[in-house]
Protein backbone atom coordinates (compact mmCIF):
# COMPACT_ATOMS: atom_id res chain seq x y z
CA UNK A 1 0.00 0.00 0.00
CA UNK A 2 1.50 3.61 -0.70
CA UNK A 3 -0.88 5.86 1.05
CA UNK A 4 -4.11 3.91 1.60
CA UNK A 5 -3.52 2.97 -2.15
CA UNK A 6 -2.96 -0.44 -3.55
CA UNK A 7 -0.36 -0.42 -6.13
CA UNK A 8 -0.44 -3.29 -8.81
CA UNK A 9 2.58 -2.97 -11.28
CA UNK A 10 2.27 -4.38 -14.91
CA UNK A 11 5.61 -5.51 -16.97
CA UNK A 12 4.73 -6.85 -20.51
CA UNK A 13 7.89 -9.47 -21.35
CA UNK A 14 9.40 -10.95 -24.44
CA UNK A 15 12.09 -12.51 -23.51
CA UNK A 16 13.39 -10.34 -20.79
CA UNK A 17 15.36 -13.32 -18.79
CA UNK A 18 18.20 -11.12 -17.79
CA UNK A 19 16.65 -7.34 -17.32
CA UNK A 20 13.71 -8.96 -15.38
CA UNK A 21 15.63 -9.97 -12.46
CA UNK A 22 17.32 -6.43 -12.08
CA UNK A 23 14.14 -4.73 -12.47
CA UNK A 24 11.99 -7.60 -9.68
CA UNK A 25 15.30 -7.20 -7.53
CA UNK A 26 14.63 -3.55 -7.16
CA UNK A 27 10.68 -3.26 -7.00
CA UNK A 28 9.73 -1.32 -3.60
CA UNK A 29 8.70 -3.23 -0.92
CA UNK A 30 4.89 -0.76 -0.76
CA UNK A 31 4.04 -2.44 -4.55
CA UNK A 32 1.15 -4.70 -3.46
CA UNK A 33 1.23 -6.26 -6.56
CA UNK A 34 3.29 -7.35 -9.54
CA UNK A 35 2.14 -8.84 -12.51
CA UNK A 36 4.34 -10.03 -15.60
CA UNK A 37 2.82 -10.97 -18.90
CA UNK A 38 4.74 -13.33 -20.32
CA UNK A 39 4.11 -12.98 -24.16
CA UNK A 40 5.60 -16.41 -25.21
CA UNK A 41 8.60 -16.10 -23.99
CA UNK A 42 11.76 -18.71 -25.38
CA UNK A 43 13.87 -17.67 -22.66
CA UNK A 44 13.67 -18.02 -19.06
CA UNK A 45 11.45 -14.89 -18.27
CA UNK A 46 8.65 -16.85 -16.70
CA UNK A 47 10.57 -19.09 -14.41
CA UNK A 48 13.07 -16.14 -13.24
CA UNK A 49 9.87 -13.75 -12.82
CA UNK A 50 8.47 -16.32 -10.71
CA UNK A 51 10.96 -16.81 -8.70
CA UNK A 52 11.21 -13.41 -7.76
CA UNK A 53 7.34 -13.42 -6.34
CA UNK A 54 5.16 -11.86 -9.62
CA UNK A 55 2.62 -13.31 -10.46
CA UNK A 56 3.18 -14.38 -14.06
CA UNK A 57 0.87 -14.59 -16.79
CA UNK A 58 1.00 -15.77 -20.18
CA UNK A 59 -0.30 -14.15 -23.22
CA UNK A 60 0.15 -16.48 -26.34
CA UNK A 61 -0.30 -13.91 -29.11
CA UNK A 62 2.32 -11.52 -29.45
CA UNK A 63 1.87 -7.93 -29.23
CA UNK A 64 2.67 -5.11 -26.50
CA UNK A 65 -1.20 -3.87 -26.55
CA UNK A 66 -2.03 -7.42 -26.42
CA UNK A 67 0.45 -7.93 -23.13
CA UNK A 68 -0.68 -4.98 -21.34
CA UNK A 69 -4.51 -5.81 -21.75
CA UNK A 70 -4.05 -9.14 -20.86
CA UNK A 71 -2.21 -7.51 -17.60
CA UNK A 72 -4.64 -4.91 -16.58
CA UNK A 73 -7.62 -7.29 -17.13
CA UNK A 74 -6.73 -9.08 -13.88
CA UNK A 75 -5.18 -6.02 -12.16
CA UNK A 76 -6.78 -5.42 -8.58
CA UNK A 77 -5.04 -2.55 -7.42
CA UNK A 78 -6.51 1.06 -7.08
CA UNK A 79 -3.04 2.93 -9.14
CA UNK A 80 -1.30 0.58 -11.74
CA UNK A 81 1.77 1.34 -12.53
CA UNK A 82 3.86 -0.11 -16.27
CA UNK A 83 7.48 -0.42 -17.05
CA UNK A 84 9.61 -2.75 -19.53
CA UNK A 85 11.16 -5.95 -18.13
CA UNK A 86 14.30 -4.53 -19.63
CA UNK A 87 15.42 -2.31 -16.80
CA UNK A 88 15.42 0.80 -19.02
CA UNK A 89 12.45 2.10 -16.58
CA UNK A 90 13.69 3.09 -12.93
CA UNK A 91 11.37 1.04 -10.77
CA UNK A 92 13.11 2.94 -7.52
CA UNK A 93 11.74 5.96 -9.06
CA UNK A 94 7.87 4.96 -8.69
CA UNK A 95 7.68 6.41 -5.25
CA UNK A 96 8.47 9.62 -6.53
CA UNK A 97 6.15 8.84 -9.26
CA UNK A 98 3.15 8.42 -6.91
CA UNK A 99 4.14 11.81 -5.14
CA UNK A 100 3.82 13.46 -7.98
CA UNK A 101 0.68 11.96 -9.42
CA UNK A 102 -0.95 12.67 -6.15
CA UNK A 103 0.27 16.09 -5.70
CA UNK A 104 -0.54 17.26 -9.11
CA UNK A 105 -3.81 15.38 -8.02
CA UNK A 106 -3.76 13.54 -11.72
CA UNK A 107 -5.48 10.46 -12.88
CA UNK A 108 -2.61 9.42 -15.59
CA UNK A 109 0.75 10.30 -15.25
CA UNK A 110 3.37 9.91 -18.24
CA UNK A 111 6.91 9.47 -17.65
CA UNK A 112 9.09 11.24 -20.43
CA UNK A 113 12.62 9.89 -21.13
CA UNK A 114 13.50 13.55 -22.07
CA UNK A 115 15.65 15.32 -21.58
CA UNK A 116 17.65 12.26 -22.25
CA UNK A 117 20.25 12.17 -19.76
CA UNK A 118 22.35 8.98 -20.57
CA UNK A 119 23.37 9.32 -23.96
CA UNK A 120 23.94 5.71 -24.50
CA UNK A 121 20.38 5.06 -23.68
CA UNK A 122 18.74 6.33 -27.06
CA UNK A 123 20.17 6.84 -30.63
CA UNK A 124 19.76 9.86 -32.26
CA UNK A 125 17.31 8.06 -34.27
CA UNK A 126 15.22 7.40 -31.58
CA UNK A 127 15.34 10.81 -30.08
CA UNK A 128 14.53 11.92 -33.44
CA UNK A 129 11.57 9.02 -34.37
CA UNK A 130 10.04 10.05 -30.83
CA UNK A 131 10.42 13.51 -31.61
CA UNK A 132 7.98 13.53 -34.51
CA UNK A 133 5.55 11.09 -33.23
CA UNK A 134 5.25 13.49 -30.28
CA UNK A 135 4.68 16.91 -32.47
CA UNK A 136 2.05 14.54 -34.23
CA UNK A 137 0.23 13.22 -31.27
CA UNK A 138 0.53 16.89 -29.90
CA UNK A 139 -0.42 18.86 -33.00
CA UNK A 140 -3.70 16.32 -33.84
CA UNK A 141 -4.84 16.15 -30.35
CA UNK A 142 -4.12 19.86 -29.29
CA UNK A 143 -1.86 19.28 -26.14
CA UNK A 144 1.81 18.89 -25.63
CA UNK A 145 3.14 15.75 -25.54
CA UNK A 146 6.99 15.33 -24.49
CA UNK A 147 7.08 11.65 -24.86
CA UNK A 148 4.18 10.07 -26.75
CA UNK A 149 5.97 6.61 -26.72
CA UNK A 150 6.82 6.52 -23.06
CA UNK A 151 6.27 2.87 -21.69
CA UNK A 152 5.87 4.16 -17.92
CA UNK A 153 2.93 5.22 -16.68
CA UNK A 154 1.02 5.78 -13.33
CA UNK A 155 -3.16 6.01 -13.66
CA UNK A 156 -6.09 4.87 -11.52
CA UNK A 157 -7.26 1.64 -12.79
CA UNK A 158 -10.77 2.61 -12.30
CA UNK A 159 -9.99 5.31 -16.07
CA UNK A 160 -9.26 2.38 -17.85
CA UNK A 161 -13.37 1.87 -17.89
CA UNK A 162 -13.86 5.38 -19.95
CA UNK A 163 -10.53 4.12 -22.73
CA UNK A 164 -11.22 2.39 -25.92
CA UNK A 165 -8.05 0.75 -26.17
CA UNK A 166 -8.14 -0.65 -29.84
CA UNK A 167 -4.33 -1.49 -30.72
CA UNK A 168 -2.24 -4.81 -29.84
CA UNK A 169 0.74 -3.26 -30.83
CA UNK A 170 3.56 -1.05 -30.14
CA UNK A 171 1.30 1.82 -30.84
CA UNK A 172 -0.94 1.13 -27.85
CA UNK A 173 1.61 3.36 -25.73
CA UNK A 174 0.64 6.32 -27.51
CA UNK A 175 -3.21 5.12 -27.58
CA UNK A 176 -4.29 4.93 -23.86
CA UNK A 177 -2.28 8.62 -23.88
CA UNK A 178 -4.57 9.41 -26.15
CA UNK A 179 -7.68 8.21 -24.14
CA UNK A 180 -6.52 9.79 -21.09
CA UNK A 181 -6.46 13.11 -22.51
CA UNK A 182 -9.25 12.78 -24.13
CA UNK A 183 -11.24 11.15 -21.43
CA UNK A 184 -13.85 12.78 -20.30
CA UNK A 185 -13.28 13.44 -16.50
CA UNK A 186 -9.29 12.13 -16.33
CA UNK A 187 -6.28 14.38 -15.39
CA UNK A 188 -3.69 13.89 -17.83
CA UNK A 189 -0.43 15.22 -16.25
CA UNK A 190 3.35 14.88 -17.16
CA UNK A 191 6.87 14.68 -15.79
CA UNK A 192 10.71 13.39 -16.71
CA UNK A 193 11.84 10.56 -14.85
CA UNK A 194 15.84 9.10 -15.67
CA UNK A 195 15.87 6.29 -18.98
CA UNK A 196 18.90 3.92 -19.27
CA UNK A 197 20.46 1.90 -21.59
CA UNK A 198 18.50 -1.56 -22.11
CA UNK A 199 19.30 -5.21 -20.91
CA UNK A 200 18.84 -7.65 -23.49
CA UNK A 201 17.69 -7.79 -27.37
CA UNK A 202 16.16 -5.05 -28.68
CA UNK A 203 12.19 -5.72 -29.73
CA UNK A 204 11.72 -2.32 -31.48
CA UNK A 205 12.07 -1.60 -35.53
CA UNK A 206 12.15 2.02 -35.53
CA UNK A 207 11.39 2.48 -39.39
CA UNK A 208 8.45 -0.04 -39.60
CA UNK A 209 6.88 0.45 -35.83
CA UNK A 210 7.59 4.36 -36.70
CA UNK A 211 5.44 4.23 -39.95
CA UNK A 212 3.12 2.09 -38.42
CA UNK A 213 2.27 4.45 -35.24
CA UNK A 214 2.00 7.46 -37.14
CA UNK A 215 -0.44 6.08 -39.04
CA UNK A 216 -2.55 4.83 -36.23
CA UNK A 217 -2.43 8.32 -34.95
CA UNK A 218 -4.04 9.70 -38.00
CA UNK A 219 -6.02 7.16 -37.93
CA UNK A 220 -7.41 7.46 -33.83
CA UNK A 221 -7.87 10.98 -34.57
CA UNK A 222 -9.40 10.96 -38.08
CA UNK A 223 -12.23 8.48 -37.37
CA UNK A 224 -13.41 10.36 -33.87
CA UNK A 225 -13.72 13.26 -36.11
Amino acid sequence: MYKNLKITVVIPCLNEEQGIEKVLRRMPDFVDETIVVDNASTDRTPEVAGSLGAIVIREDVRGYGRSYKKGFSLATGDVIVTLDGDHSYPPDAISYLLEAFLHLEADFLNASRFPVRDRHAMSFKHKFGNLILSVAMSALFFRWIRDSQSGMWVFRRNILQGMKLESDGMAFSEEIKIEALLHPTARFEEISILYTSRLGEIKLNPWRDGFQNLFFLLKKRFARG
